[in-house]
């Protein structure tokens, strides 16, 4: 059963963060995670990804005692359960295709592409670009037009109710609800004596500042997130280290700065 008041909660983004950015390994964070489970901690997953893909990846990682975030905060998958089945991703898909033509021909979802066309922009093998593509709340994309037309075409989504968010590597559509939204719910439940969040895209931001320690992993393949409020106190840190290998370094270094370990030897 998962633990209510762990002593540290750990919501963390995958793709470039927890996973590395090219060859999606985690391994080099096996240590952090090792010592967190000992000590009784929790990582809840937050992620753009759907549910299909996050249940298998969630059980590999040790974490299926745990829910997680799905769909860029969207949905929660509770521990054990099956993927939703939502109305949600249709009514999305239908107001994308409602725009103007000039908008919506240079926005790429993967509803326009088959799984061979996902894992092409993805890096995914095939049968996980299918897994990417079973979409309950959200549609990432490829934006190919310019930075006027950009903004248009998220202003002409605004109208519709829709939002578009920034990832690490895709622009995602959502009717509006984020990690922040979805770690707050969970925060409430499981009050734990603290909180740290990780991630490496402006989709994370209000996530990372949200949390009693933010790390915000480098993204060697796009632009450095602004400085987040927090960041100059030292709530807030930069990791040394891309992917899985700054995951590990930056989760052991606040167990380390809250004495977690000590604590548990005392009361071991």
């Amino acid at each position: 059963m998962t633990q209510v008041h762990p002593p540290l909660l750990i919501f963390s983004d995958l793709d470039g963060t927890l996973l590395d950015h090219d060859t999606y390994g985690w391994s080099p964070a096996r240590p952090a995670l090792d010592r967190l489970a000992r000590l009784g901690g929790g990582v809840v997953l937050a992620t753009s990804k759907t549910a299909a893909e996050v249940g298998p990846l969630r059980d590999e990682l040790g974490l299926s005692a745990w829910p997680a975030i799905v769909e860029n905060g969207a949905g929660i998958l509770e521990p054990g359960a099956r993927p939703a089945v939502s109305g949600d991703y249709a009514r999305l898909r239908a107001a994308l295709d409602d725009l103007p033509g000039d908008l919506r021909k240079t926005y790429t979802g993967f509803g326009d592409l088959d799984a061979a066309g996902v894992a092409g922009i993805t890096g995914l093998p095939t049968d996980k670009a299918e897994l990417a593509k079973a979409r309950a709340f959200s549609e990432p994309g490829i934006w190919t037009g310019d930075e006027p037309g950009r903004e248009a075409f998220v202003a002409a989504l605004g109208e519709r109710g829709i939002t578009a968010r920034m990832g690490g590597r895709f622009l995602t559509l959502s009717f509006g609800r984020t990690k922040a939204d979805a770690m707050a719910e969970l925060v409430d439940r499981f009050a734990p004596r603290h909180t740290m969040a990780l991630g490496d895209a402006p989709n994370d931001a209000e996530m990372i500042e949200a949390a009693d320690f933010g790390v915000i992993i480098p993204n060697p393949h796009g632009a450095p997130l602004p400085p987040l409020m927090g960041e100059a106190e030292g709530r807030i840190t930069r990791a040394a280290h891309p992917g899985p290998e700054g995951w590990n370094l930056s989760v052991g270094q606040v167990i380390d700065e809250l004495e977690l370990s000590r604590g548990a030897s005392r009361h071991g």
